[in-house]
């Protein structure tokens, strides 16, 4: 997911036409919103929750605008994260497996507990603290995508895009900060935007698949890409400075 590259722009010698990839955007956000409605307020059993509608408009809205500035400003990454670049490592197969089912466990989760049954709802003042990570986590993802054309969604060594290492933008920091962007929008963000306790539980499960896949791409990094390994030398930490 967050390979460190250079300034350089990446080769645009495959992948899909460009024209085609609002759309391809817009079609998974309906579906995604689809799934949502039909699904989760199922679970949670009445329309008048309200967090639930809530998630969703904030959802929307930043997908939205996220989406919009990288199409102005980079739209190569866009196009290519709309398919399965050859030889992802099927390791990763795995990792975004785990994640999916997780994720989803999650919204599960909360809709069964702050939709339903209110097991261990959370304070709606807690709200505005998920609003705040969500919109921090697809901040930091959209800011990585925007300094790194190689922002692909599957782990692999891109020899078919002359993949290089880069340390501007947020790569400055943290070797992977895409995955840090994820944490905090799709496992920390939704069970308090949800107002679900338990939620948080599947919830770090979400976090752990993500850590687990971080881990793994960033041996291969080091151990396939040129320049990685004395790039790792100069920024230690892969996700959060000063701890890991």
């Amino acid at each position: 997911m967050t390979r460190s590259t250079t300034n350089e722009r990446a080769p645009s010698t495959t992948g899909a036409p460009v024209r085609n990839v609002f759309w391809y955007v817009m079609r998974a956000a309906v579906i995604f919103t689809a799934g949502f409605v039909w699904g989760l307020f199922a679970l949670a059993g009445r329309w008048d929750w309200y967090a639930g509608w809530a998630y969703l408009a904030v959802f929307y809205v930043i997908l939205i605008t996220t989406n919009l500035y990288l199409w102005f400003t980079n739209p190569d990454v866009l196009r290519w994260r709309t398919q399965y670049g050859e030889g992802t490592k099927g390791w990763d197969k795995v990792c975004l497996a785990a994640f999916g089912v997780t994720f989803l466990l999650t919204l599960v989760v909360a809709a069964l507990d702050g939709g339903r049954y209110q097991w261990a709802p959370m304070p709606v003042q807690l709200w505005p603290v998920g609003a705040a990570l969500f919109i921090a986590g697809h901040g930091l993802v959209t800011w990585s995508m925007r300094v790194n054309p190689y922002f692909e969604k599957t782990a692999r060594i891109q020899k078919d895009r002359d993949q290089k290492v880069i340390t501007t933008g947020p790569y400055r920091y943290v070797r992977h900060p895409g995955y840090i962007g994820t944490i905090l929008g799709y496992a920390l963000a939704p069970p308090i935007m949800l107002g679900s306790w338990w939620a948080l539980l599947p919830a770090l499960l979400v976090t752990l698949s993500l850590i687990v896949r971080t881990a793994l791409e960033d041996r291969m990094l080091q151990g396939e890409l040129d320049g990685y390994a004395a790039y790792a030398a100069r920024v230690r930490f892969r996700l959060v400075p000063y701890l890991w």
